[in-house]
């Protein structure tokens, strides 16, 4: 590793912790419905709460004029609403700071001269992506405030998704760094990785649906959807067209994220399997084998999750497994990757 990168690496790899806790908080906003209590958007002075009584009850009567109080939370006291406000506004905090943390050192290296010119393509990526991320926010929040006193699952996955996906290309961008030199690898391996990694990915977006669909307190039963009944026997048809049961129903929606938790499962059992056939680097098996152990704990998660439906603490719990074993996935297929 170079010195002049070390400093690069760092304000990268800050960068990855920092989005890592506003996934944690993000879930707990939605976890705890908080994530509507901040029915205005203000950039600047959004970053500070109501400080006196007059601003709570501007605030409190602000959040009456929509569906979630009318229709979820009639005759919620002051205090109810502090607390979930709380949420929300940490939150939004925390992405305004990863915004500073990402512009002022990338102006600071950039003016220093510590950047190649490939590590400032990569970083203008980054900030494209957080940027996007934040009007998806914006956008998420919008759909609760029309008609229903929810967000759409939707703009939830896409939010949740992107999040994943600029932490998963920081990381990136730090590994390039922090390994430059890379050995002959195994081209099919790599991409068995590849599809690994999609398929994951696919299964984040279905845990983002359920989630927003609140798909997990119902068929709170393992191994099957019903106790006594096969799995597909579950699946009620609940729309028309059928699909829109797979991608807008919450049997169908549950069916496709338990279904696709042993898709992961298999595929990370095959990717071992395939490695330790051949000679590997220290980091190579430290990958693999952290991509075994984190699968079988989210597994256990997931599952515990479902059958105690969906406890705060576990439901983030869960949704840091997803985390970490993206992580995994990622740091796997850079050291597979030419």
């Amino acid at each position: 590793m170079k010195k002049y990168n070390k400093a690069v690496i760092y304000w990268l790899l800050t960068g990855c912790v920092l989005i890592f806790i506003m996934v944690i908080v993000g879930g707990i906003t939605r976890l705890t419905h908080s994530g509507l209590s901040i029915s205005n958007y203000k950039l600047i002075s959004g970053t500070i709460p109501p400080m006196s009584e007059v601003e709570w009850n501007e605030a409190f009567d602000l959040y009456k004029q929509y569906p979630e109080y009318q229709k979820l939370n009639y005759g919620m006291s002051i205090e109810e609403f502090k607390d979930i406000y709380f949420w929300e506004w940490i939150h939004r905090v925390i992405g305004r700071f990863i915004g500073l943390v990402f512009i002022i050192p990338f102006l600071y290296f950039l003016i220093r001269k510590q950047l190649t010119k490939s590590t400032i393509k990569k970083s203008i990526t980054l900030l494209i992506m957080g940027g996007f991320q934040g009007f998806l926010g914006w956008y998420m929040v919008k759909s609760g405030l029309v008609d229903r006193p929810d967000v759409s699952h939707y703009r939830l996955a896409a939010h949740l998704t992107t999040a994943f996906l600029t932490f998963a290309y920081t990381f990136w961008v730090a590994l390039d760094l922090m390994f430059p030199n890379k050995k002959k690898i195994d081209k099919k391996l790599r991409n068995f990785i590849r599809i690994g990694l999609l398929v994951l990915i696919v299964q984040i977006v279905y845990g983002a649906f359920v989630a927003g669909l609140d798909a997990g307190w119902i068929h709170n039963h393992w191994p099957f959807m019903n106790e006594g009944k096969l799995i597909h026997e579950t699946v009620y048809i609940e729309q028309s067209p059928t699909y829109l049961n797979f991608i807008e129903g919450k049997s169908g929606v549950q069916f496709i994220h338990r279904t696709l938790a042993y898709v992961v499962v298999i595929f990370i059992l095959t990717i071992w399997y395939k490695a330790t056939r051949h000679h590997l680097t220290s980091w190579q098996n430290k990958g693999v084998n952290s991509l075994l152990i984190m699968v079988g704990l989210q597994f256990l998660l997931g599952v515990l999750t479902l059958l105690l439906a969906v406890p705060v603490w576990l439901g983030v719990l869960h949704q840091v497994g997803a985390f970490i074993l993206l992580s995994s996935m990622v740091f796997t297929l850079h050291r597979f990757s030419k």
